[in-house]
């Protein structure tokens, strides 16, 4: 009668009992004779003497139990197992989880138990040296130290930190919620026994082939976010932004293909075209120079500076026009002055409106668009828009997505959603609004 370590802690983990098919507890009995798959009985079926097939009563047999200390007293075999079941789920260093996972020890016995029978054992060490030596004779000295390193992040559950690490766990190295995190379900009832025909087996081999795919797939996309960088999404959005507007767009465009070729693969290719848009850029600014007749770059230095001084001039000409049809508003006319002064001072000049004078409330000058970012993205219709709305073109661009997507999402808009959708102007919203309605990109609720 010997005493054998059991299956494991759970007693799921087993296989049931061949006379009742209960799941078995410790300790249970496995014949010594039958095999070479282990015929396994609970105590009940055991003392009535069960047999099936070539089982019969008088076989020897063997007492399976894990009651019984191995590495210290105190510290029994089913323990010591589930002591390490919990390091491997929660993470080595995660004690308190450890702890509350193994329930019958505290914290501080978890760690000093692990680190010394597991980590500072000098049999392991020995033993460890003797495979290095033999490995590889060349380097290993001696055996390597263990340092404990600085303690990972461990973020709580949706705060903001998990939320900006996608649910990443950094203790142990795996998300908070897997791709396919169900695939184990389908394996959770598969046994397999010596009466299953050829057929049943045959099916049980292919859902466990189905499964190891499954989990080659998520072993896959997530070797993809860790070699990429983009479990801190915030960070990686920080990255993209170095780049100019064209080198971001198309860094959106190619981050479908980061899947096929790896991370430094994908940064040269990305950085190759950045380079190349800078190229492009320097050429046509010495194509400009050659065009106006420059051949040195001391005379390319006149040149942008009077190129600077004719922007300023051409913007003075354009804020004069703006101003000529309020030119008997003296309180326009003081403002507008006030404004050049500032910019023939070199002074950022401050935003002023047009107030109401004596003669009546005036409306603001139409907003010029030229050089706005987002204008080549406008009809004409909606140019006109944002002029006598005054509102910046990508402003107006974001506003119209946001009331598209509502009005797609709730199959209407009204336009008190659209006044509490938009944070603007009551008056801004109803032209957007009714411009919007009347040029069909949405729909009345």
């Amino acid at each position: 009668m010997d005493r054998l370590a059991s299956f494991g802690n759970d007693p799921f983990d087993k296989p049931p009992c061949r006379g009742c098919s209960s799941y078995l507890t410790e300790p249970y009995i496995k014949c010594a004779e039958c095999g070479p798959s282990p015929f396994l009985l609970c105590l009940q079926c055991f003392t009535k003497g069960f047999e099936y097939k070539k089982h019969q009563s008088d076989h020897k047999y063997e007492i399976m139990t894990s009651d019984f200390p191995v590495l210290e007293p105190g510290w029994t075999a089913q323990e010591e197992m589930a002591l390490l079941e919990a390091v491997m789920d929660c993470g080595f260093g995660n004690w308190q989880d450890v702890a509350y996972q193994m329930r019958t020890k505290t914290k501080e016995e978890c760690e000093s138990h692990y680190m010394k029978n597991f980590i500072n054992n000098p049999l392991f060490s020995s033993t460890l040296l003797s495979l290095r030596k033999t490995k590889d004779s060349r380097f290993a000295e001696g055996a390597i130290p263990f340092k404990p390193t600085d303690d990972p992040p461990r973020p709580t559950f949706d705060s903001v930190l998990s939320r900006d690490m996608a649910g990443y766990m950094p203790a142990r190295a795996d998300f908070m919620e897997e791709f396919d995190n169900y695939a184990e379900w389908d394996l959770k009832d598969i046994d397999f026994v010596d009466d299953d025909s050829d057929i049943l087996r045959a099916l049980k081999l292919s859902v466990v082939d189905i499964y190891h795919s499954r989990l080659k797939e998520r072993q896959r996309r997530k070797k993809i976010i860790r070699d990429h960088g983009l479990i801190n999404l915030r960070k990686f959005q920080m990255l993209e932004r170095c780049y100019p507007k064209e080198v971001q767009e198309l860094y959106d465009v190619m981050r479908r293909f980061a899947r096929v070729v790896g991370p430094i693969e994908h940064d040269k290719f990305i950085e190759s075209h950045a380079l190349e848009f800078e190229l492009r850029r320097e050429i046509r600014r010495l194509q400009e120079y050659r065009k106006a007749g420059i051949k040195s770059f001391c005379s390319a230095k006149v040149y942008e500076r009077a190129k600077r001084m004719r922007e300023d001039e051409r913007r003075k000409r354009t804020m004069l026009c703006d101003v000529l049809q309020y030119i008997q508003d003296g309180r326009a006319c003081q403002q507008w002055l006030s404004k050049q002064a500032a910019i023939d001072a070199g002074i950022t000049p401050a935003v002023t409106t047009i107030t109401v004078s004596a003669t009546g409330r005036r409306s603001a000058p139409p907003l010029n668009l030229t050089g706005l970012p987002g204008t080549e993205k406008l009809n004409e219709r909606e140019k006109e828009l944002c002029q006598v709305v005054r509102l910046v073109p990508g402003a107006y661009l974001e506003y119209k997505q946001a009331l598209l997507n509502e009005c797609r999402r709730q199959g209407g808009l009204r336009l008190a959603q659209a006044r509490a959708l938009i944070k603007i102007d009551v008056n801004k919203t109803r032209k957007i609004y009714d411009f919007l309605i009347k040029e069909g990109y949405i729909t009345k609720a």
